[in-house]
C-alpha cells in the first residue's frame, strides 16, 4: 500500500480481515493524508476537512472489519444549522440539517416567498440525479463502457410553460439562472461546487447531487475533529494487523513479468508484493511507474492538470464563542463571476475576495479553556498561483479575515495570533501536484470530471483515493477503498456493494 490517505486505509483494514498480509508506505510521519491537525497552546485546529457528510460509508467500514461499531470509536454530532450564509447584499439565512421543511421555511423567510419552494423543488429533481447516478458514481466499479455516464445528464429537464417544452440544465450555473432565479439562491448553490474547487460555469448539472447529498444525509462533526476519525480508521487497521511504515517514500512499483510484483523506496530497500495499491495523485504515480496504466478508451487524467487547492487561516482568538454561534458559515464573495475568473487563470496581482468558509465548531477539546475559541478560515485558491510571494499571502489572510468580521463581529480585536497554510502546505503532506484538492465524481461533462478507474493497465496496481474512482472527499475516499478491497478479494467480477 502506497500511502496512508483514508482510502488506503479504508482498503487495508478491509483486505487484512480477508486475510491479506497488508504494509502501508507512508513518505510522511502520520496517517491521514490531508486529513491532519495543528496543535499550539492549547489550541487545535483540522487542517484538512471540517466535517463529514455521508457518515455511512464509515458505519460500513467499522462494520465490516471489526466488533466495535463507528459510534463506539468517534462521537458523531449533526451539525444544526447545517450552515449559515452571508450574501454580498447583507441578506443572511441559517439552513436546518436535513430538513427539507425547515430549510424551505428558512428561505423564505430570509429571500422572500417562494424561494423556499424553488429550493425544495430543485433538491426533488437533485435527488433524481442522485437515484441514477449513485451507485455507478460510488458503489460500483467504473464501467468499462463510462461513456454512457459521461454522455448523459441524469439532472432531470423542466416542462416551461411559455416556452410548451423541456428545459434541459448543461451546468450548474445554468440550474441557478433557469430554476432559481434568485441571485442568492443560485450562489447557495453554486458554493457547494465551489468548495469542491469546480467552477458552477463549467460543472455539469449533475454537479446538483453535492447540495443533495448534505441536505439528504446531514452534516455532521466528529468530536475532536475529523482527524478523530482518521485515528479511528488507523486503529481499526492496527486492530487488524495492518503495519505501518512512516517516513518511508515509495519511489518506484516494480514490474515484473508484466505484473506489479512490489517497491522500492528512496533507500534502495526493495519489498515485494502479490498487489500494491497507490493512494497518490497522477503526477506521482506515473513517475513511479513510467509506463501506461490506462487502456485505449479508458478514462485519463492528465497527470500535470492544474487543479484548485485550500488556503487556510488558524486563527487563535480570545474570548468565548457566543451562545447560538453557528458551526459553520459561508460567506459569499462579493463578485462571484471575478472570484471564478480568477481561479480559473491566476492571473492578476490583485486577488479578488473569495468565498470564504468559517468554522467555529463548539468543542472544549480544540480550545485552550473557555475563555478562548479556535476557528478555521479557508477559501478555494489557484493552486498554481505564486504562494512563495509574501505579497500573495497577505492579501489572502486579509481577504479571509475581512469576510471573517461578516461571520464573527469584532474578529480582528480578538486574535491572538494565528497560522497560514497555503497549497505549498498540502504539497509537502500530500504530494498533490501543487497542493490541489480532488472533487467528486460527476456524470455527465462528456467524461471531464470522472477519475480513473482503481483497475490499471498493470495488473497487480491498483489505484484508491481521491484521484481515482470516485474521487474527492471523505466518504469517497471510503468508497474506492471499499471498491479496492472488493477488487482485490473477488477479482474483475466485483460489482460492488449490494
Amino acid at each position: 500500500m502506497i500511502g496512508a490517505g483514508m482510502g488506503a486505509m479504508a482498503a487495508a483494514a478491509r483486505l487484512a480481515v480477508a486475510g491479506h498480509r497488508v504494509v502501508v508506505y507512508e513518505r510522511t510521519d502520520t496517517y491521514g493524508g490531508g486529513v491532519r491537525r495543528l496543535e499550539r497552546d492549547g489550541f487545535v485546529f483540522d487542517t484538512g476537512p471540517g466535517l463529514l457528510t455521508l457518515p455511512a460509508v464509515y458505519r460500513d467500514l467499522f462494520v465490516k472489519t471489526g466488533k466495535e461499531p463507528l459510534e463506539d470509536c468517534v462521537e458523531l454530532v449533526q451539525v444544526d444549522p447545517s450552515s449559515r450564509h452571508v450574501f454580498a447584499d447583507g441578506t443572511e439565512v441559517a439552513l436546518p440539517n436535513a430538513s427539507r421543511a425547515g430549510v424551505v421555511a428558512a428561505l423564505d423567510e430570509a429571500l422572500g416567498a417562494g424561494a423556499g419552494e424553488r429550493w425544495g423543488e430543485f433538491l426533488v429533481r437533485a435527488r433524481e440525479a442522485w437515484d441514477r447516478t449513485r451507485r455507478p458514481l460510488l458503489e460500483e466499479p467504473l464501467w468499462p463502457n463510462w461513456r454512457v455516464l459521461a454522455e448523459k445528464e441524469p439532472y432531470p429537464g423542466v416542462p416551461q410553460r411559455r416556452l410548451l417544452r423541456t428545459r434541459q440544465a448543461r451546468t450548474l450555473s445554468e440550474i441557478g439562472a433557469w430554476e432559481l432565479r434568485d441571485e442568492r439562491l443560485a450562489t447557495l448553490l453554486e458554493s457547494s461546487a465551489l468548495a469542491y474547487g469546480l467552477d458552477p460555469r463549467t460543472a455539469p448539472a449533475s454537479a446538483a447531487v453535492l447540495p443533495y447529498m448534505e441536505h439528504a444525509f446531514g452534516t455532521w462533526y466528529v468530536r475532536g475533529g475529523i482527524r478523530e476519525l482518521a485515528r479511528a480508521v488507523y486503529e481499526r487497521c492496527l486492530q487488524r494487523r495492518v503495519e505501518f511504515v512512516f517516513d518511508a517514500e515509495v519511489m518506484r512499483v516494480l514490474d515484473k513479468d508484466g505484473r506489479a510484483a512490489g517497491v522500492e523506496l528512496r533507500d534502495g530497500t526493495v519489498a515485494e508484493a502479490d498487489h500494491v495499491v497507490a493512494d497518490v495523485d497522477p503526477a506521482r504515480l506515473k513517475v513511479m511507474t513510467d509506463r501506461p496504466l490506462d487502456k485505449n478508451g479508458d478514462v485519463r487524467a492528465d497527470p500535470f492538470t492544474t487543479r484548485p487547492g485550500r488556503f487556510t487561516v488558524l486563527l487563535a482568538l480570545r474570548g468565548g464563542r457566543e451562545a447560538g454561534a453557528a458551526h459553520r458559515t459561508v460567506v459569499h464573495a462579493p463578485d462571484p463571476e471575478s472570484e471564478l475568473d480568477f481561479l480559473a487563470s491566476a492571473d492578476g496581482d490583485q486577488p479578488p475576495p473569495p468565498t470564504v468558509t468559517v468554522l467555529r465548531p463548539d468543542d472544549p477539546a480544540l480550545r485552550a479553556d473557555e475563555g478562548h475559541e479556535s476557528v478555521v478560515l479557508s477559501a478555494v485558491v489557484p493552486s498554481a498561483a505564486d504562494w512563495d510571494e509574501e505579497s500573495m499571502v497577505r492579501q489572502y489572510t486579509d481577504h479571509l479575515l475581512d469576510a471573517a468580521e461578516a461571520a464573527i463581529p469584532g474578529l480582528r480585536d480578538r486574535v491572538l495570533w494565528h497560522e497560514v497554510r497555503t497549497p505549498d502546505d498540502s504539497d509537502d503532506e500530500t504530494s498533490a501536484f501543487l497542493g490541489a484538492v480532488p472533487a467528486p465524481a460527476l456524470a455527465a461533462g462528456q467524461g471531464r470530471f470522472l477519475h480513473p478507474a482503481n483497475t490499471t493497465r498493470l495488473p497487480g496496481l491498483y489505484r484508491v483515493g481521491g484521484w481515482s474512482h470516485p474521487g474527492g472527499g471523505l466518504p469517497h475516499a471510503g468508497m474506492s477503498g471499499a471498491l479496492v478491497a472488493g477488487l482485490i478479494v473477488e477479482g474483475p467480477e466485483f460489482r460492488g456493494s449490494q
